[in-house]
């Protein structure tokens, strides 16, 4: 039990229960549901919490962020949590942290704010002013998926020093804006979303002081050994060394624990188990350090964060020469997991735990590093060597045995040491391949006296190159010395090719191209060292065009500009529309205050249930059985597809398999226990057999090839295409992969479903954008009517499409547990079982065929597109329809050809995600435009500018439009982000450098906003106003994140011409509107703001009468006058939606009510030996029209932006042979972080623009912004074409997306890449 609180959200941990983690004790225990459980691995930082505790060396108050997931409650002995309930609330008072996120718009779903709020507080309890460097590492280990981090960062810089990069853009902006001004005199444009004067300022003395009691604990030391029992786990915290040594000689196969961080994830989903685990946080004498003349001496219970520390205070002091193991470890430091994780891994725990993917273990290998050890019979010191690493007995720890200290010895005067990493993204990510280098020349000499080297992620552990280095001694360090080691490396650190991980070639070229940025870094210390030493022996000269190499790509803080149009100035300022309005729960997401489907408190005889999933892809259900389940305490029942009183799904698309699997992740029954462990452990109990049956299809490629496929193939055709393929002066042909992506909302999918007493019915909260769907799912299921099933949906932690159909089939699933057991069940999936199970954005296979004249114009163009649909239909043939009605993007082809297909194989199914197949079939004909535009010389920009729509037209299927705003949004990109000066200097630089180069992209887009149906948009809402005057408004739409409550309330505060204040949004729910249409599509504020509209102009001409009559009234006394006339105050609203049609059989229709358009332009940086790339900077202009709110709006375009970037650049989904998922959380799936923001990131909205269709002009702008971030595949591909014309390649390379590092370091071939070919071939 806690010993007490401190305040609402301060934890005094004087001693707690076992088997919870933090996150789930505040949560369960004491209802502080401000942190939130996302991935359970301690990778997305949503569950931050700050802990502080008194060190015991230095007798301070130490204050760090932690991940409450990973930390077990008995860790928590005499330390102080504050969770973000104790930074503060709504209620009482706001910290200047969580206003300034909520008012700069840091927030959207919301799920992650309170994280970020942690995180933030934590470095401001260390640092009030810190610098823009300290915020960008503290939210490093925090994950968003809606906004695109820019607006984060923006609330952390209020309290950072300005900085003068970002005076220049803003300054800059403004000489721009009031240029535009002279010209548009009637514009005003606005730079700023907030305004930073009406935040409170920070005041570092009204903080939370360290509870006196946890302090007076702190100055005497409990000595004693603390013992919690658990249910399986006994946890034991001794008070001395001398008690430690003991129990550890007593328990040898006892691990300690210090962070969890690496033991916690394993034993959560490697399933290992310890029924002893020892702590040793408790002995100060395992946080010692000490510094000698040879030497620092690190005590192992030191965390990485501190260590860190510990290592910059070295290099300070000492001279460089010395400091050299220490820059190198310092160096890998920065970038190694996030801030939360470094604050609770512990020095000893990441040497002990030997992960093969370690980035300190190499460079402490190859810097001679000493392991001090201590048991009850003594001490001894081992090297930190290979043998140690790879677990030798001989060179291990002894049973008894703890690491005590790590001794890192000073270099010397000749010694050079280097580290070298690279991983999926730049920041917070395991590495692929890591390496530690060491050389020492005799003195005044370029001859090798000694040379260590040393490689992670290349073997089980970390691997020295000891026989290579052994060659190597004696040599000069120069060419021939640099072949011989690539030659000798590649022969000792061998990757056979079914290694895991696979990447095999990648990881091979990093082997050797990490020792030519070694043998690079080296010479320039040489020849900086014969410059200081006149008569020392020169080395070889380095290329000037080499040098930018060995400069690592820099971490900065993002900075922009976010331009718009103001409203009118004779707009009142009562009314709302076209303001940059807060999101209406913005200070909720910020205190932990807004409520989600799983913080609802436990109801009366809750249960919980858990999913039993298929391991086989396709076989045959020979036997399920659940006895071993049903004995383990708390098992209450097990659900399977008989226990189904109504349908079980569709016919091909069942909610619980029956007799046959189609997929790895199908679901075939449920457990139902009393707490979500029991269900999860009971779960793992159930014995299935299988008969396994062939086919087994897993790619696009072997789904052609047996012919299995979905759905009929969809088509589009216009012009004669074989006539003009004969009439043009080339033909290209070619190939494009776009990979799959996972939604990632922050929170995973969850119901909870409560059986009333009566007339069966239910009442169902539930984490969707459809509840409608639902609630109609759950009524076949059930076999009952609609009307006695209610679905609610208070807000969503994101969705993205995920949210659409799979939460039915999770909503009908837990409905059968509910009616079958009587209970109310809660269903809450693991991040890795709703990664399994829910499917994502579809992978393609592109081919196109492109007939064109040498002057860039497109003359004839077939494009073929195939997608993985998954095992069920779901929303793949929809997805083909979009994307072949798509396909053509901003281009008028008069010969053209679309056609695509879905294919059916044995993966989960895919399902609806932002953009809908557009991000996915664009890349094609954006890749078709660069492949004519390197036949024939040109630049990409002027081959799309060519084949533009320019005048009023139709599109292919004969819908008729407009560009004229496309061609306004292309000049207005190409003007501000100097376009054509910018494209000149990229070409200069390239021509400088040739190890790194730069590329720099443009793409415009024509985005159709909508369903390609009518009954699709239709609306409905209902708005109440009460007698004192408030108003209640309902509609359709659910909030997900992109503020369409807000906007809702601005349409209903102009049409009632009442202040924001007076209105409320208390819920989407079946039971007030019916009927309700998906909130997807980018459609939701255009027709439920129509609905809302029209149910308050219905009640404003009742009122009407009453105004007339009494002008100077208030509205309180229309409204009491209108009761007193019996005036209904109720109105229900609807807007009967956009036609819309699409006939396949002609070919033709008008599917969408209107496009949005835009243009983005983008520049990056490559490493052509690494893969590596930087985003330096991007542009977007985006038709917004009339914007109801464009903070909201801006923040949509950022969020879509940053999800389409990764979609195009890090998120690979990975698969086994047996079509198991393997990239199944946030340390094997990288969406961006923050640091993955262009660091200069501009996004303006286009002035002047009206469209007549819409809710005052307004436009939809949830997805578009998505495949803007092809703009930083293309140039990262136009960087890839730069080197490989440098070295003589063919242009015409095959188009693969995600551009990873591993598709960009193989593209830049060169001789490393030939010798990692040619030693394949030969070995």
């Amino acid at each position: 039990a806690y010993g007490g609180s401190q305040a609402r959200g301060r934890i005094r941990a004087v001693a707690a229960g076992l088997r919870h983690s933090h996150s789930n004790v505040g949560s369960e225990l004491i209802r502080l549901t401000g942190t939130k459980y996302a991935c359970g691995r301690g990778g997305c930082g949503a569950c931050t919490v700050m802990v502080s505790k008194r060190d015991p060396m230095s007798q301070k108050i130490r204050h760090f962020s932690v991940t409450a997931c990973l930390v077990p409650i008995c860790s928590l002995y005499g330390a102080a949590v504050t969770t973000v309930e104790g930074v503060g609330s709504i209620k009482t008072r706001l910290h200047p942290v969580q206003e300034t996120l909520a008012k700069s718009h840091g927030t959207q779903c919301g799920f992650c704010s309170p994280g970020m709020v942690m995180s933030m507080y934590a470095l401001l309890r260390n640092h009030p002013r810190p610098s823009e460097e300290q915020l960008l590492a503290a939210l490093g280990g925090n994950l968003c998926r809606c906004t695109g981090y820019r607006p984060i960062l923006a609330s952390g810089k209020t309290f950072c020093s300005v900085s003068r990069r970002l005076w220049g853009l803003l300054c800059k902006a403004r000489m721009t804006d009031r240029q535009n001004h002279l010209l548009l005199p009637f514009i005003k444009i606005c730079t700023e979303l907030f305004e930073k004067e009406e935040f409170q300022p920070l005041d570092p003395t009204q903080e939370l002081i360290f509870p006196p009691e946890l302090l007076r604990m702190a100055e005497n030391p409990e000595k004693r050994t603390l013992t919690f029992h658990g249910e399986r786990v006994t946890w034991i915290s001794p008070g001395t060394l001398k008690d430690l040594l003991e129990l550890k000689m007593k328990y040898p196969e006892a691990p300690l624990i210090a962070g969890n961080t690496s033991l916690g994830p394993a034993m959560k989903s490697q399933g290992q188990f310890h029924p002893i685990l020892l702590s040793p946080a408790r002995i100060s004498e395992l946080s010692v350090v000490s510094k000698t003349s040879d030497g620092l001496t690190v005590g192992a219970g030191c965390s990485l964060a501190q260590v860190k520390d510990v290592l910059a205070e070295s290099i300070s002091e000492l001279p460089e020469e010395k400091t050299q193991t220490y820059r190198a470890l310092l160096k890998h430091l920065k970038s190694l997991a996030g801030q939360q994780i470094r604050n609770m891994a512990s020095l000893g725990g990441h040497i002990i735990s030997r992960h093969c993917y370690s980035d300190l273990n190499p460079i402490l290998t190859v810097g001679n590093t000493t392991l001090n050890l201590i048991s009850k019979e003594g001490t001894r010191q081992i090297p930190l060597s290979e043998r140690f690493l790879a677990g030798l007995a001989s060179a291990d720890l002894k049973p008894g045995e703890i690491l005590e200290s790590v001794f890192i010895p000073h270099s010397g005067k000749w010694e050079f040491v280097s580290a070298f990493r690279q991983a999926q993204c730049q920041q917070n990510a395991l590495a692929d391949v890591n390496a530690g280098m060491r050389v020492c020349f005799r003195e005044g000499t370029d001859t090798v006296e000694d040379l260590s080297i040393a490689y992670g992620g290349v073997g089980a552990a970390t691997i020295s190159a000891q026989k290579s280095c052994q060659q190597l001694l004696g040599r000069r360090w120069d060419e021939l010395l640099l072949d011989e080691a690539c030659r000798l490396l590649l022969d000792e650190v061998s990757l056979p090719g079914w290694a895991p991980g696979g990447r095999v070639e990648f990881r091979r070229t990093l082997v050797v191209s990490f020792f030519f940025k070694f043998y690079l870094e080296v010479l320039q210390e040489l020849k900086k060292q014969v410059e200081r030493f006149p008569g020392t022996c020169r080395s070889p000269e380095i290329s000037d065009r080499f040098l930018s190499v060995l400069e690592d790509f820099p971490v900065a803080v993002p900075q922009g500009v976010q331009r718009y149009q103001s409203v009118d100035s004779h707009q009142p300022l009562r009314d709302p529309v076209g303001r940059p309005i807060m999101h209406l729960s913005g200070l909720k997401h910020a205190t932990g205050e807004a409520i989600f489907c799983d913080d609802i408190p436990m109801v009366d005889k809750e249960l919980c249930m858990a999913l039993v999933t298929s391991t086989k892809a396709h076989a045959k259900i020979i036997s399920i059985d659940p006895s071993e389940a049903l004995k383990l305490p708390g098992v209450v029942d097990v659900i399977r597809a008989e226990d189904i009183p109504g349908t079980n799904g569709a016919e091909d698309d069942q909610l619980l398999a029956v007799d046959e699997v189609l997929c790895v992740g199908q679901i075939i029954c449920a457990v139902v226990a009393e707490t979500a462990v029991q269900a999860r452990r009971a779960s793992e109990k159930i014995k299935i057999t299988y008969e396994e049956l062939e086919p087994v299809i897993f790619t696009i490629e072997d789904a052609i090839k047996h012919n299995s496929f979905l759905c009929p193939e969809k088509k589009l055709e216009q012009g004669n295409i074989e006539e003009a393929f004969e009439n043009v002066d080339q033909i290209v042909e070619g190939e494009v992969h776009v990979g799959g992506q996972e939604h990632f909302y922050m929170e995973t999918q969850r119901v909870l479903v409560i059986p009333k007493t009566e007339d069966k019915e239910l009442d169902i909260y539930v984490s969707t954008q459809d509840p409608a769907h639902v609630q109609k799912t759950v009524s076949s299921t059930l076999n009952i009517p609609i009307n006695r099933i209610t679905c609610h949906v208070k807000r969503v932690g994101g969705g993205f499409g995920g949210k659409v159909g799979r939460p039915a089939l999770f909503g009908a699933i837990a409905a059968v547990g509910a009616i079958k057991t009587g209970h109310p069940i809660r269903l809450v999936l693991d991040r890795e079982d709703d990664m399994l199970i829910t499917g994502g954005r579809h992978p393609l296979f592109g081919k196109y065929k492109v007939g064109f004249m040498n002057n860039g114009r497109i003359k004839a163009l077939d494009i073929e597109c195939f997608i993985n649909g998954g095992c069920v239909l779901d929303d793949s043939e929809q997805v083909t329809e979009f994307l072949v009605l798509k396909l053509e993007n901003a281009y008028k082809i008069h010969n053209l050809r679309l056609r695509g297909r879905a294919c059916l194989t044995n993966l989960p199914s895919n399902t609806a995600f932002r953009g809908f197949g557009f991000p996915q079939g664009t890349l094609v004909t954006e890749s078709c435009i660069t492949a004519v535009a390197a036949k024939c010389g040109l630049l990409p920009e002027k081959v799309r500018e060519k084949n533009m729509y320019r005048t009023v037209d139709k599109t292919i299927y004969k819908q008729a439009f407009s560009p004229e705003t496309l061609i306004r949004c292309w000049n207005e990109c190409l003007d501000k982000s100097s376009f054509p000066s910018r494209r000149m200097q990229v070409e200069e630089f390239n021509k400088k450098n040739y190890w790194k180069k730069r590329g720099i992209a443009m793409i415009p887009m024509k985005f159709s906003v909508g369903f390609a149906a009518t009954s699709y948009h239709q609306a409905a809402a209902l708005v109440h106003i009460y007698t004192d005057g408030s108003v209640l408004v309902t509609h359709g739409g659910n909030e997900l994140g992109q503020g369409i409550h807000t906007k809702m309330l601005q349409v209903a505060s102009r049409e009632l011409r009442i202040p924001m204040s007076y209105l409320h949004i208390c819920e989407t729910s079946t039971a007030t509107v019916p009927n309700t249409i998906a909130t997807a599509a980018s459609i939701g504020s255009d027709v439920n703001g129509r609905a809302v509209q029209n149910a308050c102009q219905i009640l404003m001409k009742r009122l009407e009468p009453i105004i007339k009559k009494n002008p100077e009234g208030t509205w309180e006394d229309w409204i009491e006058a209108a009761f007193e006339q019996r005036i209904s105050l109720s109105a229900t609203g609807y807007f009967r939606g956009y036609k819309a049609f699409m006939d396949w059989e002609k070919g033709e229709g008008d599917p969408f009510p209107y496009y949005v358009y835009g243009a983005a332009c983008s520049e990056v940086e490559i490493d052509c030996l690494t893969g590596a790339h930087r985003k330096i900077r991007t542009d977007i202009v985006m038709d917004a029209c009339c914007s109801l709110n464009p903070a909201i709006d801006i923040g949509q375009i950022e969020g879509a932006f940053i999800q389409g970037m990764g979609l195009y650049t890090t998120e690979e989904l990975k698969y086994s042979p047996e079509g198991v998922l393997h990239s199944r959380g946030p340390d094997a799936y990288k969406i961006p972080t923050i640091t993955d923001v262009p660091q200069e990131f501009n996004v303006s909205l286009l002035p002047s623009s009206q469209t007549p269709v819409t809710i005052y002009s307004s436009k939809g702008l949830g997805e578009s912004g998505m495949f803007l971030g092809s703009s930083v595949f293309f140039a990262i591909t136009d960087a890839v074409a730069a080197a490989r014309r440098e070295r003589d390649l063919a242009e015409d390379f095959t188009v693969k997306s995600p551009a990873t590092p591993e598709w960009v370091r193989m593209a830049c071939a060169d001789r490393f890449t030939e010798m990692v070919w040619n030693y394949c071939l030969f070995s």
